[in-house]
């Protein structure tokens, strides 16, 4: 029986989450989509990485309720919904009808609204997310090409999403502990609200926050709250320290693939860092006949010991493919070269791949037919290596575009050999 399940909408922040509950305590394994038939190691949390950020939002509902079925048939005493800390969403959705749907399945009346994630620079003050020093909606993810975020109010942002009520546990409630958010939400339930939307400054807000949780069966956030939930099970770092709570998992070794996907600011300069080191491979999206010349010029740059294949780039390149193709068809067919390019790889040898972008590590998992990940020590914060539980055994890292610093790949590629 696990303790803990998470539905998470898409794949690199349900690594980052992974990453999080095992460093808490919890024995912890990621699951690739719905996997009902998969044999699971013995495990505590069991997270579920699902591609819905960005899908219609009927897909994303059904897909999200069957992921909390699965989650529900294995014991979860709690379920979390992960999100980015960004708030990633459009005026639709998928945040809130996803929620809507599994407060519904549970027979839940509330949950709290926590993205904050201080150790990579998102903070929310009365209900404003803000991205280090400035509000989310004057930063990069204000012009996302699919979920541009021009409102950092997050009250009013989800509000547009549900027409379930909305409202703040603000600061001054957080900072006088666990105690008193319980008395707010409380405050809130009697009052109707759906959703308490959470202030946290610095990560010992966001325990509190958890600790506040231990009597909701569903929380909502990104990875920064589940550092407060494995100690309401009874475990946390001590007892990690103690018992070992990480999935031992055979040693992987081979060559080293980096594919970039993610056209975000971090990104872009870990991509021109790595170019300066190691052969690098740049995809045309608007060229979708010269698979054949990519896959060999990538198998080339194995004999190197580590090759970058990468779409990734700046914001008015991006603009003028998604003019020329549309901004779907260039996503679809990002996924579907580097997908494909991916598996050449593996077949010509690579055995270590460093995926960048959520949407690119998704496509290249299920190409590979990757269906779980045991967790493995971090490369910062939010990006572990992980370990493929079957066929083919490879060891992955999944990071979020924004993740990182600009030399990213080359540390990955240092801690892997």
């Amino acid at each position: 029986m696990i303790l803990l399940g998470a539905v998470a909408d898409d794949v690199t922040g349900a690594a980052d989450l992974c990453s999080t509950l095992v460093r808490e305590g919890l024995r912890t394994v990621q699951v690739l989509g719905d996997a009902r038939d998969l044999e699971l190691p013995d495990v505590e949390a069991v997270v579920v990485a699902l591609k819905s950020r960005t899908a219609p939002v009927d897909r994303a509902v059904r897909e999200s309720t069957d992921a909390l079925e699965r989650l529900v048939a294995l014991g979860a005493r709690q379920i979390l919904f992960k999100y980015c800390s960004t708030f990633d969403s459009t005026p639709e959705g998928n945040i809130g009808p996803v929620a809507d749907a599994l407060l519904d399945a549970l027979g839940a009346d509330i949950t709290v609204v926590c993205p904050a994630y201080p150790e990579n620079g998102r903070t929310v003050y009365r209900g404003h997310l803000f991205v280090g020093d400035v509000l989310l909606s004057e930063s990069s993810m204000a012009r996302h090409p699919l979920t541009p975020m021009t409102d950092a109010n997050l009250v009013r942002v989800l509000g547009r999403q549900t027409h379930r009520p909305v409202s703040l546990v603000p600061y001054d409630v957080v900072a006088d502990g666990a105690a008193a958010i319980v008395l707010r939400l409380d405050e809130l339930r009697r009052a109707g609200v759906a959703y308490a939307v959470v202030d946290a400054l610095d990560d010992a807000q966001l325990r509190a926050v958890g600790e506040a949780c231990a009597g909701l069966r569903l929380v909502t956030g990104g990875s920064g709250v589940a550092r407060g939930l494995p100690a309401n099970f009874g475990t946390g770092a001590a007892a990690a320290a103690a018992h070992g709570r990480r999935l031992e998992a055979p040693p992987v070794d081979g060559p080293a693939v980096v594919l970039a996907g993610s056209c975000s600011q971090a990104t872009n300069e870990q991509v021109e860092r790595m170019a300066a080191r190691y052969p690098a491979i740049k995809v045309d999206v608007a060229d979708t006949g010269g698979l054949d010349a990519l896959a060999d010029a990538a198998l080339a740059g194995l004999g190197d010991g580590a090759v970058l294949v990468y779409s990734t780039a700046p914001p008015d390149e991006v603009a003028r493919v998604q003019e020329l193709v549309g901004p779907e068809e260039a996503s679809s067919r990002v996924e579907s070269l580097l997908g494909e390019l991916a598996c050449r790889l593996v077949a010509g040898g690579a055995r270590r791949l460093v995926l960048a972008g959520g949407e690119t590590s998704a496509a290249v998992l299920q190409r590979l037919g990757v269906r779980a990940l045991a967790v493995g020590d971090e490369i910062a914060p939010g990006v572990p290596w992980m370990t493929s539980l079957g066929e083919p055994r490879l060891v992955v890292a999944l990071k979020s575009g924004n993740f990182g610093g600009p030399d990213f790949f080359l540390e990955a590629l240092g801690v892997a050999g």
